[in-house]
C-alpha cells in the first residue's frame, strides 16, 4: 500500500478544510529556507521539532500552579501544554482547520514560561525594567528562533511565519509588536483557538488540582453561575451520592465540555455573522471571530474572579511567590556578579547581547529543581 506523502496531504486540506482556514502549502515559509520534506507538511515538521527540543521537555519540572514536588498529580507546564494541544486539535478538526497548525502552535505557546509559573515571571519582569521587562511569549519567540541550537545550518527551530505568529499573537496584557508581523492583522484563526483553549485548560484543571489540594472548597465553588448550565444540578440527586473524586472529576469534565462546547458554536456563528469566507476577510474582521458567548463569557469571567481570590492568592501559593522570589532575586544577582558561572554557550553570548538579557535567557529555560539547586549553590 503506498505511503501518502507531503503532496497528497496539501491536496486533502486544499479539499476538505474551511476555506479560512491555513493550508500548509500555503505557508509564508521559513527565515531561513530549506527543502519540504517529502512525507510531512510545514506545520507537521513544525510540531515535530517543537516536541524533540529542550526546552518543551523541560516543561515537565516547571510549575503551572502547584510546585510539582507537592504532590504527583498536580499539574506542570508540560501536562497544562498537553491538555492545550487536546482541546486545540478537538476546536480545529470541528471547525475544518488544521489541526497540526493548531497543535504546533499549542506545543510551543508556552515554551518561553520562567520555573516557578507566573511568580517567575514577574520576578524576572521586574528585574529586566530597564531592559524592556519580560513576557514569556516574548521568550517563546527568543527560544525558537536563538537559544535551541539543534542545527547546524541555522539558529533556533526555524520555524514556520505562521507558528511564530501563533506565539507573537498569543493574547496576553503584554502586545508584542514586531515590524515582521502585522500588527493590524489578526491571526489565523488556529491561534486564536490555541489562544481560548490555553484558557478553557487552565481554568478546568485548576478547578481539578485546587479542590484536589485541599484549597477550593467544592460546595462554594458550586454556588457559581457556571454550573446552572449543567444538564442536572450539581447540589443533589445522583451528584451527591457520587464519592469526593468523582465529583471533582465530573465538574471538569463539564467546564470543560461547556466552554469548549460553547466556544465552537459562537465561533460558527461568527464566521457567519462577520461573512467571513476566506484567510484574508479572517485577517480583517472587524471584531473577534473566536470567543464564547456573551451570556457564558460572564460565566467564565465570575469562575476566574472566584479562582484568583480562593486559589492564586492563597497563603500557600503566596509563600510560593515568596520563595520563588527569593530564588530567582539570587540567582540573577549572583550570576550578575560571577559571570564565569554561566555556561560556556551563555558566556559566548555575553560578547552578543546585555549581560541581563542572557542572564534571563539562563534562568527563564531553568527547571524548577535546577533553579532550586544551582540557589543552594551559588549562597
Amino acid at each position: 500500500m503506498p505511503l501518502s506523502d507531503r503532496l497528497e496531504i496539501e491536496s486533502w486540506e486544499k479539499q476538505h478544510l474551511a476555506p479560512y482556514a491555513t493550508k500548509a502549502c500555503e505557508s509564508r515559509g521559513r527565515a531561513f529556507p530549506q527543502p519540504e520534506h517529502p512525507l510531512r507538511t510545514a506545520f507537521q515538521r513544525d510540531r515535530d521539532r517543537v516536541i524533540h527540543s529542550s526546552a518543551f521537555r523541560r516543561m515537565e519540572y516547571k510549575t503551572q500552579v502547584f510546585l510539582p514536588h507537592e504532590g504527583d498529580h498536580f499539574r506542570t507546564r508540560l501536562t497544562h501544554t498537553i491538555e492545550v494541544a487536546q482541546i486545540s486539535r478537538t476546536l480545529a478538526r470541528n471547525l475544518r482547520l488544521n489541526e497540526d497548525l493548531a497543535e504546533a502552535i499549542a506545543l510551543v505557546h508556552d515554551l518561553g514560561h520562567t520555573p516557578f509559573g507566573h511568580a517567575g515571571e514577574d520576578v524576572l519582569d521586574e528585574l529586566l525594567k530597564d531592559c524592556g521587562g519580560f513576557n514569556h511569549n516574548v521568550q517563546s519567540l527568543r527560544v525558537v528562533d536563538i537559544l535551541e541550537q539543534r542545527y547546524a545550518e541555522h539558529p533556533g527551530l526555524n520555524l514556520s511565519y505562521e507558528v511564530r505568529e501563533g506565539i507573537v499573537k498569543h493574547e496576553t496584557k503584554v502586545k508584542i509588536s514586531l515590524p515582521e508581523f502585522d500588527s493590524t492583522a489578526r491571526p489565523t484563526l488556529e491561534a486564536s483557538l490555541v489562544d481560548i483553549a490555553d484558557e478553557i485548560a487552565y481554568n478546568a484543571h485548576d478547578v481539578d488540582d485546587g479542590i484536589s489540594s485541599g484549597i477550593l472548597d467544592l460546595d462554594e465553588m458550586l454556588e457559581l453561575l457556571i454550573w446552572s448550565h449543567a444538564e442536572e444540578p450539581f447540589s443533589h440527586g445522583q451528584f451527591a451520592m457520587l464519592a469526593e473524586d468523582q465529583k471533582r472529576h465530573l465538574l471538569v469534565r463539564h467546564l470543560v465540555n461547556l466552554m469548549a462546547t460553547d466556544v465552537l458554536h459562537e465561533t460558527s456563528a461568527q464566521l457567519e455573522r462577520l461573512g467571513i469566507i476566506d484567510l484574508e476577510s479572517l485577517r480583517h474582521a472587524p471584531e473577534k471571530v473566536s470567543r464564547y458567548s456573551p451570556d457564558l463569557a460572564e460565566k467564565v469571567t465570575e469562575l476566574k474572579k472566584f479562582l484568583f481570590a480562593k486559589l492564586y492568592r492563597h497563603p500557600r501559593l503566596i509563600d510560593m511567590t515568596m520563595w520563588a522570589q527569593e530564588i530567582m532575586e539570587t540567582l540573577f544577582r549572583k550570576l550578575g556578579e560571577r559571570p564565569e558561572i554561566l555556561p560556556k554557550r551563555f558566556q559566548e553570548m555575553l560578547l552578543t547581547e546585555r549581560k541581563e538579557i542572557v542572564i534571563a535567557d539562563y534562568i527563564a529555560g531553568m527547571t524548577d529543581r535546577f533553579a532550586e539547586r544551582l540557589y543552594g549553590e551559588v549562597q
